[in-house]
């Protein structure tokens, strides 16, 4: 039974039912919206995601309406982080509203055959060593579908993770941030405006169809009850106590409140149920990295859950998911707890302390590009088998390397399958893992420009764009008694 079952058709659920069509295998996504929430709560593709895209070959229409923004914010802090520094063909965030990321990603996973079914609830669930059996709602009634494997992309109250017995342990908000789509009279110029201090913090970000949105924090906000619902007359009074003017704030499109709790699922995997995106982790929106860190979840998820149930999956290549994703999302709440006590720093020492790591980001390029590189989700690296460390680059995110066809590597990932590099005309040494079966190999110059890569002679790539191993290149032999080193 090749059958997946996604509950949620937000970014997650629909990027991962694409992942799957590539190999085959057939996708029902549940979505009990009926209509897609005109609200978007995420507004920013960052440059992983965008690199996500392409090796898809999906990424020209998230830029051609996306706006490009060069540099990303650590915190709110007054100095912004360089994405230009970056090694990727997409130094930006991409500022694009979710409902029309939505809206492109629903596109691409019909056109790829994924069954999507609006106005269907999830229930709930029962397992067995065979299959998953997924109760649903639509409006027609009450069902049930069977599947191999069930996924649960909806959301932080989800369903599925309830339904599977999966511990969600975390904090309870203690700050609430706000925001704004409204229409500004007179706007700030330029892509972002910033505006922080012992009042609070601002930030007004443009967006289309002429709505600004304003979104921020004050020390009124702070505590663990929700503090009520968001008026306009009240945006208009922080924002001016911070900013100094209310921009001519008008017709406001949505007003919103959102919290700090911060919680993350023990177990993303539990026999056949499985968690990506929000329903995994909890956490307040800052750097604008929730919905880039589901996408990526079902990146690393689809491959590996296309292959287990056709049966070419190696031992423990489901395990894996949990084993790799886990930690990045652990690390995903520390940035973001971090992030949120910079944003909340309203003292006279939480000001001193914004101000010194504000300029530590402009005179420190070593620190900027750190933090840059753990925002953008270009650092993400997966650690190694324990019984097979094998090469530094093992685990690491491959960049776009050239290919001697002129093509780059991104184009040859397309079909979401392995890559076996070739760096040099040496053959693969004997000792050289098999590739998958699918894999498809490519040659490849040496890429002197990049260091790391440039001693390397065969490389595997993942279909989520990671090096599954890499080998050195054999050194030339020296004269005729000489021999090849076998290091």
């Amino acid at each position: 039974m090749e059958h997946v079952v996604i509950a949620g058709g937000g970014p997650t659920g629909l990027w991962l039912a694409s992942e799957l069509r590539l190999a085959g295998t057939s996708v029902t996504v549940l979505e009990a919206r009926h209509e897609r929430d005109p609200h978007s709560k995420a507004l920013t593709l960052h440059p992983r995601t965008l690199e996500i895209l392409a090796f898809r070959g999906a990424v020209e229409p998230f830029l051609a309406e996306g706006r490009r923004i060069p540099s990303g914010h650590f915190g709110g802090l007054d100095d912004r982080l360089d994405f230009n520094a970056l090694d990727t063909p997409y130094p930006f965030t991409l500022a694009l509203p979710q409902a029309r990321t939505e809206e492109l990603l629903e596109e691409r996973a019909l056109a790829a055959g994924a069954d999507i079914r609006r106005g269907h609830r999830v229930t709930g669930l029962t397992q067995d060593e065979g299959e998953v059996t997924v109760r649903a709602t639509g409006p027609q009634g009450p069902y049930t579908l069977r599947a191999a494997y069930a996924v649960g992309c909806d959301g932080t109250r989800s369903t599925v993770r309830e339904a599977a017995g999966i511990a969600f342990p975390g904090t309870d908000a203690t700050t609430w941030g706000w925001l704004g789509d409204v229409v500004l009279d007179t706007p700030p110029e330029g892509a972002v405006y910033a505006a922080s201090g012992p009042a609070g913090g601002v930030m007004v970000v443009p967006m289309p169809g002429g709505v600004h949105r304003i979104v921020g924090g004050d020390p009124d906000s702070d505590g663990p009850d929700h503090p009520g619902e968001l008026t306009l007359d009240a945006l208009r009074a922080k924002v001016t106590r911070i900013a100094g003017t209310d921009f001519g704030m008008r017709h406001p499109r949505w007003l919103s409140r959102f919290g700090n709790a911060t919680r993350q699922a023990a177990a993303y995997r539990k026999g056949r149920v499985l968690l990506a995106g929000d329903a995994a982790h909890m956490h307040y929106p800052a750097g604008g990295v929730g919905l880039n860190v589901g996408l990526q979840d079902a990146t690393n998820l689809g491959w590996k859950l296309a292959a287990t149930p056709a049966g070419s999956a190696p031992d423990g290549l489901l395990d894996s998911y949990h084993a790799e994703r886990h930690p990045v999302g652990a690390d995903l709440l520390i940035s973001t707890r971090a992030q949120t006590a910079l944003l909340n720093a309203h003292s006279a020492e939480g000001q001193d302390l914004r101000a010194l790591l504000s300029e530590i980001i402009a005179t420190v390029p070593e620190f900027s590009r750190d933090l840059a590189e753990r925002l953008s989700g270009l650092g993400v690296a997966y650690p190694p088998p324990l019984d097979r460390p094998g090469h530094p680059l093992t685990g690491r995110r491959a960049p776009n390397l050239g290919l001697a066809d002129g093509t780059g590597l991104f184009t040859a990932l397309h079909p979401a399958r392995h890559v076996l590099l070739h760096f040099t005309a040496t053959p693969p040494r004997p000792a050289a893992p098999a590739p998958p079966p699918g894999a498809v190999t490519r040659t490849a110059p040496t890429p002197t420009s990049r260091p790391e890569w440039s001693t390397v002679g065969t490389a595997l790539i993942r279909p989520d764009g990671h090096v599954a191993w890499a080998l050195p290149a054999p050194e030339p032999s020296s004269g005729s008694g000489g021999h090849r080193n076998r290091t």
